[in-house]
């Protein structure tokens, strides 16, 4: 059923909860599964129109998803890794879109009641926004 699953990670305990789901699934379907994380600092966000040098998040938030990779990898499973930069939901999209997915998986974290008010959470703009199917798993 699904032959590309794009995981969106945030570098956070929440990723423990998602993992496991994702990687049965995997094995189940017999798909491969395309780790994202999205850096979305101030020289992230910026990267591609300047000449800023990689940030220390950006160093991190690589070798995050390079340990992640290795640990499903060993489990038998496909996957790639991918940092992308800038605002989550957009590039969650473009990411999911491009390497043509056909699940988004991610966590939700429940409510931030002021951010979410004012920006809306990363899950309510790619639910409205796309058209690949959604897997969404309740952070512990």
């Amino acid at each position: 059923m699904y032959r590309k699953i794009l995981v969106a990670l945030d570098h956070t305990c929440a990723d423990d909860s998602l993992l496991p789901h994702v990687a049965q699934l995997a094995g189940l379907c017999g798909a491969s599964l395309l780790l994202v994380h999205v850096a979305d600092g101030w020289v992230a966000r910026r990267y591609a129109t300047t000449n800023l040098a990689e940030s220390e998040e950006m160093r991190e938030d690589g070798a995050y998803l390079d340990r992640r990779r290795k640990e499903l990898s060993a489990q038998g499973l496909r996957v790639e890794s991918r940092l992308a930069m800038g605002e989550p939901s957009a590039e969650i999209l473009k990411v999911g879109d491009e390497a043509q997915c056909d699940l988004i998986a991610m966590t939700t974290h429940g409510h931030r009641l002021i951010g979410d008010i004012f920006y809306g959470s990363t899950i309510e703009k790619v639910r409205h926004k796309t058209g690949i199917p959604l897997l969404i798993v309740r952070a512990k």
